[in-house]
């Protein structure tokens, strides 16, 4: 049985509802070919659970600093019930309501690509065979690596997935890994009574501001957390009373937990999708083929490199591996493919319709800790590496009026990043509680490239954390004076 689509989108998570959702809104058919849950990895397994759990554990934290509060404990299993109200009890059938209100075909199974504009899709039933006019768009996301650790795989270790669905707190838990499943879930467990050990190789959220890192750090101990920073794990092994982790090093040890979480980083979900039966054009991947397992390189408009057929988007092009990112490039490919499917102009453009720049230097992010950590745009390291003559301005948080009126002993600190020959921000870093809906001001500063001279007339109200512009627009005034 063939079916013939305008597109054909491999994978149902956010990524892949957005793309076939603006083909059509666009006018053109499509079919969305997925073997789990439609909503995908965000909505089942990582962002809307986890940020589920640990919203009641920041509100409580954030309750107990200011004065006049009193009293208020957690209860893991309301906690847990809420985060399954909030994951629909794993249940897609929402989702399938709305790609059906929306007018986007389901396929439900393993779809691999069989040739041009082709994909053949094992379902419970057989084969199915589909046929795309225009389009094939690969939306199926990322999957957690799995580091090459004697034992470590045999030993039955919790991944995102497994900690984000736990039914119940594990007495104790080790965290191998340091970036953001680490921090949140070592910040989820912690808070729920689990006794928790982060074992990272080097500090914590690596490729943010280092002072991000060190104020998580800080945090995580502040709670409990048994934080152990270059620290290599050099084997693991479960039997019947748990996990034994053991270190290496000068200062080698067992560590025992009732459970262990590889929160060691991810990658592309490509390895068994048929990338090798797709014909890429020499000149634009230097003679190689696509790689499976490996990220899929395409240009801004989600082109999958020496094709005019295939699109990437989202985890799986390992541009930026983030919901937000993926559902924005999402936007971008849905609407050039409508636009190549009807011979129309292509705004590829740098900031074009279809296009997502934004990719390259205005990346926004939240790690929901505490403190938290919301991010935009490049780092001091980084500016400094492309190239850019720069400024890079910091002050406390805490001696904003607004922040100390949030929190008692407010703790936080901010970062700008301007570069001085166009006097435009570059990039801007927030760590303090409840920072992260300062970020859309700073993303809009750093994606639109607005003057530093028109910022100051940017006021913001008092008394907000906001203020906090003003605190570093006049230190970046007297240092640049």
């Amino acid at each position: 049985m063939t079916d013939e689509y305008d597109l054909i989108v491999l994978g149902g998570g956010p990524v892949g509802e957005n793309i076939a959702d603006r083909a059509v809104q666009g006018g053109l058919t499509a079919v969305i070919v997925e073997n789990e849950l439609v909503g995908g990895e965000c909505s089942y397994w990582a962002c809307t659970p986890s940020k589920a759990l640990l919203r009641p554990i920041l509100a409580l934290h954030a309750a107990k600093h200011v004065r006049g509060v009193s009293g208020g404990e957690l209860d893991p299993k309301e906690v847990f019930a809420r985060r399954d109200a909030y994951v629909a009890r794993w249940s897609d059938a929402g989702q399938v309501d709305w790609l059906n209100d929306a007018g986007i075909d389901l396929v439900r199974g393993y779809g691999r690509i069989s040739a041009e504009r082709e994909v053949t899709v094992s379902t419970a039933d057989g084969e199915r065979m589909l046929r795309a006019r225009h389009a094939v768009a690969v939306a199926t996301g990322s999957e957690p690596t799995m580091p090459p650790i004697p034992g470590l795989a045999q030993s039955q270790p919790w991944t995102s997935r497994e900690a984000t669905s736990a039914e119940q707190v594990p007495e104790s838990l080790a965290i191998i890994g340091g970036g953001v499943v680490a921090v949140e879930m070592a910040t989820v467990f912690a808070g729920l009574g689990s006794k928790v050990t982060v074992l990272a190789r080097s500090g914590l959220l690596g490729g943010m501001e280092s002072f991000a890192g060190e104020q998580v750090a800080k945090g995580l101990r502040e709670m409990g957390v048994d934080v152990r920073l270059h620290t290599d794990t050099v084997d693991v092994r479960r039997d019947e009373d748990g996990v034994t982790v053991v270190t290496g090093g000068a200062g080698a040890e067992e560590i025992t937990a009732t459970e262990v979480l590889v929160a060691t980083g991810r990658r592309p979900r490509s390895a068994d999708i048929g990338l090798d039966s797709v014909d890429v054009g020499d000149a634009d991947l230097g003679g190689a083929g696509l790689e499976p397992g490996k990220a899929m390189p395409v240009d801004d408009t989600m082109l999958v490199r020496g094709t005019d057929w295939l699109y990437a988007v989202g985890d799986v092009n390992g541009r930026a591996l983030l919901t937000h990112q993926g559902k924005y490039q999402a936007r971008a490919a849905g609407d050039v493919i409508v636009a190549r499917s009807r011979g129309e102009v292509v705004a590829d453009q740098p900031w074009g319709r279809h296009v997502a720049s934004a990719d390259h230097c205005a990346v926004p992010q939240v790690v929901f800790t505490d403190p938290e950590v919301a991010s935009v745009g490049l780092t001091s390291d980084a500016a400094s590496a492309a190239g850019h003559r720069i400024e890079v301005i910091d002050h406390e948080l805490g001696a904003v009026s607004g922040a100390a009126l949030h929190a008692d002993h407010y703790s936080g600190r901010a970062r700008m990043i301007v570069d001085t020959d166009r006097e435009v921000v570059l990039g801007v870093t927030f760590v303090g509680p409840d920072v992260a809906e300062m970020l859309p001001a700073a993303t809009i500063a750093v994606t639109a490239e607005v003057p530093i001279s028109r910022l100051w007339h940017a006021v913001p109200a008092y008394p907000t954390m906001a203020e906090i512009w003003l605190r570093l627009l006049e230190a970046y005034g007297r240092q640049s004076a």
